[in-house]
């Protein structure tokens, strides 16, 4: 039985970069000067889980989500 990894995958064609993610959860998400999005950190850990949750929730294009994949 294989183990399930989850991760953060962002649509960059849908961001817009409005870092709202980035307010929610700063040590996954940072905007650099050109207001480009990274994803510093894209494991989805029991520490961080609730508010990666909540930035895929309160992203307002909707560009964020968790994606599983096996170990």
């Amino acid at each position: 039985m294989s183990k399930k990894i989850r991760k953060i995958s962002v649509d960059f064609g849908l961001c817009e970069a409005n870092a709202v993610c980035m307010g929610i959860i700063p040590e996954v998400f940072d905007l650099d000067e050109q207001d480009y999005l990274h994803v510093v950190s894209d494991e989805v850990t029991p520490e961080n889980e609730e508010r990666v949750r909540e930035a895929v929730r309160q992203c307002p294009r909707q560009a964020i989500s968790i994606v599983e994949s096996d170990a």
